[in-house]
Formats: structure tokens, sequence, C-alpha cells
């Protein structure tokens, strides 16, 4: 069953006034790549255009908040907690990314999660550019998602 589409074939966002609130989590993940060059001055801080992973943890947690505003047909919802964490790892040249969404509602949050790590990642891209064109964003996925009808979801 297609929920977001009516019996006309018309685009609709989903009713849920009758489901119950339920506490409800989601966390996803990524990666980008790059050179050891972009790398070395990402860990180093001596990226030109400042401090990257804090831009973009900033720019994850703002992506979470504007998802509604980007993804047609996802709720509003009221977050009750957004952590974007960024993980340099050495031996591969990239830096993971995880976001975690939490809130007490009426639907999940998973694509607000996927959302802040997308933009997460893209502003690691944008601030590292002029270092590596190269870089390569991968892994986008939903690791985990708690609440709902649909109960516990670990990859």
């Amino acid at each position: 069953m297609l929920t977001h589409i009516d019996e006309n074939g018309n685009a609709v966002m989903v009713d849920v006034s009758a489901k119950a609130p339920t506490e409800r989590m989601a966390r996803a993940s990524g990666r980008i790549y790059m050179s050891r060059q972009a790398f070395e001055e990402l860990v180093n801080g001596s990226v030109p255009k400042g401090d990257v992973l804090a831009a973009a943890r900033i720019a994850g947690i703002l992506a979470v908040k504007k998802t509604p505003e980007l993804i047609p047909l996802c709720h509003t919802l009221m977050l009750s907690k957004v952590t974007v964490d960024l993980a340099p790892i050495e031996e591969e040249y990239c830096v993971l990314c995880s976001c975690t969404v939490k809130l007490t509602g009426k639907t999940g949050a998973e694509m607000e999660a996927l959302t802040g790590v997308s933009v997460a990642l893209l502003t690691i891209y944008d601030m590292c550019k002029a270092i590596d064109k190269s870089m390569a964003i991968t892994d986008i996925r939903l690791d985990e998602k708690e609440g709902g009808k649909s109960g516990h979801y670990i990859r």
C-alpha cells in the first residue's frame, strides 16, 4: 500500500492524527573519503575556510530541523534531541558522520537523521573542495530506529 498516494493517484501527506505519540529515535551514518592532504588539513585545523568539523556539525543539526522543507510530504516534528558526531578515520582518510534524532511524536525521524548526515558530509565537501575535488560521499544509510508500529530496527 502506497501511503503517500490517495485513491485518485494524487500525492498526499500521510494522516497521522489517529496515531498515539510514542518515543522515537533514528540514527543514520555516512562517510566522506578524501586525499591524504585534505584529511591532514582537516584534522590539523588548517583548512582555509575554518573549522570544518564544527561547521559540518552545525550544518547537520540545522538540516535536521529543515527536513520538511527539503523532502516533500515529510511532517514537521517536535524534536527532543539532535546529535551529529564526526569521527576522522586516519587509516582510510575519511570522516564517519553519525546523526541521531530523538522525539516523542506520531511519526518517525528517519528522514531527518538521513538529511542531517547528508548535509554534514556535503559541508565537509564544500569546505575542503579547494584541496581535493575528488572526495567521495558514500554509505549514507539508516542504522537504527526505535518507536512506532514497525518497532525496533537495527541494520
